[in-house]
């Protein structure tokens, strides 16, 4: 995980890489969101290699009032190399028939700076739909990066849920 929360490429688009220290904090804080919730960030594994290539999961996000309390967000992160290989499209879709038809959520929501184009993207090629009005300056950004506060919003209703 150290790999990609310390990679400039990676981390472009979030306002500080991660050391060791950071990275292995942010695994434990992932590790027990799961416990906690039953949902969170999982390991992306590749499947010839064995090796563990990023995560991917689904988060209750805290942004209030940006989202309403116990909106769910879709996320992800992956070591460079592996980019353009669709692994997290793949990872995406499998989040979000599991948040529609095993968490039976009504919607799951996705944000990224507004010009992360690869993370807008993949949002588009796993039936996320632009919000148009949902454009916001996140909140947890520090003001010494003003060129990553503005966040688009990307969502996805479940057609499924009564």
């Amino acid at each position: 995980m150290h790999e990609i929360n310390s990679d400039a490429d990676v981390m472009r688009f979030f306002p500080f890489r991660r050391n060791r220290a950071e990275s292995d904090d942010l695994f434990e804080r992932l590790q027990k969101m799961i416990t906690e919730t039953g949902f969170g960030f999982y390991a992306l594994e590749e499947k010839l290699s064995g090796q563990c290539i990023g995560f991917a999961g689904l988060a209750r996000t805290d942004l209030e009032p940006h989202f309403p309390k116990g909106t769910v967000e879709i996320g992800w992160r992956l070591a460079h190399r592996f980019w353009g290989k669709g692994y997290v499209t793949e990872a995406g879709n499998a989040l979000l028939t599991y948040a529609f038809e095993t968490l039976n959520l009504p919607e799951v929501v996705s944000f990224a700076v507004f010009n992360n184009d690869r993370s807008t993207s993949v949002m588009q090629r796993i039936g996320m739909v632009l919000d148009e009005t949902g454009d916001f300056d996140h909140p947890n950004v520090p003001d010494e990066t003003p060129h990553l506060k503005h966040h688009v919003v990307y969502r996805l209703a479940n057609h499924t849920k009564n």
